[in-house]
């Protein structure tokens, strides 16, 4: 399978990676220089970086978008992944196209276009019927072939060492990410790189199953 990945932030970074270990083909576009270097640097040789806008017909072209199987736009600017998806569809007639959504009032929007919208609140709600405990860690879903999980961890509202401090400093296990905090007053947030979590709060995460219990000593202190 061949995807092309707009965006390089953590979760694009993460899932090109992840895609290239399971023997998938990867593009990835990125506008900003510094962004583009790391990704270099991290992702696997056989990837496909390319400098250039994702909302670009030219670099997706450049990005081969033509022949992709699926193209997943995970930037963290609803508009920027709208237009991209869109121009995917229109332009190169990509046969499937996925979109990360940070405001979840998008959805319906991206949906109505034919582009499959993914927001936390939509993880959160969809697979809370799936849910198994496990201590104090709840898998929401376990995704194919079993290895990776979206979890629950919540946060002890004494002697919480990873409160007020910004998720980019924490410890995290490699093959993590954190999707969403959901806070005490039952809002959800995106999580960004300068997202301070609270006493109280339920993380969400994206994690390697044998991460799970690392995951949760690192933000519970257990």
């Amino acid at each position: 399978m061949y995807v092309v990945i707009n965006g390089g932030g953590k979760v694009a970074s993460y899932l090109a990676r992840t895609l290239i270990e399971s023997g998938h083909d990867v593009a990835v576009i990125e506008k900003r220089a510094e962004v583009v270097d790391k990704l270099v640097g991290e992702l696997p040789r056989r990837a496909l970086v390319i400098l250039g806008d994702g909302c670009d017909a030219t670099f997706q072209d450049d990005a081969g978008v033509a022949r992709a199987d699926v193209f997943a736009s995970v930037t963290g600017d609803d508009d920027d992944n709208l237009v991209a998806c869109q121009l995917a569809k229109v332009a190169f007639g990509v046969p499937r196209a996925i979109s990360r959504v940070n405001n979840p009032k998008n959805e319906h929007i991206f949906n109505a276009l034919g582009i499959e919208a993914i927001s936390s609140t939509t993880i959160i709600s969809r697979m809370i019927e799936e849910e198994a405990t496990v201590g104090d860690i709840r898998t929401l879903t376990t995704l194919r072939k079993g290895n990776m999980a979206i979890v629950e961890v919540e946060l002890p509202k004494d002697r919480c060492t990873v409160c007020n401090k910004p998720v980019s400093t924490l410890a995290l296990p490699k093959d993590c990410v954190l999707i969403a905090v959901i806070r005490e007053d039952e809002s959800t947030e995106t999580v960004r790189g300068d997202t301070l979590l609270n006493a109280g709060d339920t993380v969400v995460a994206f994690t390697a199953v044998e991460s799970e219990r690392t995951l949760k000593e690192v933000l519970t202190g257990g």
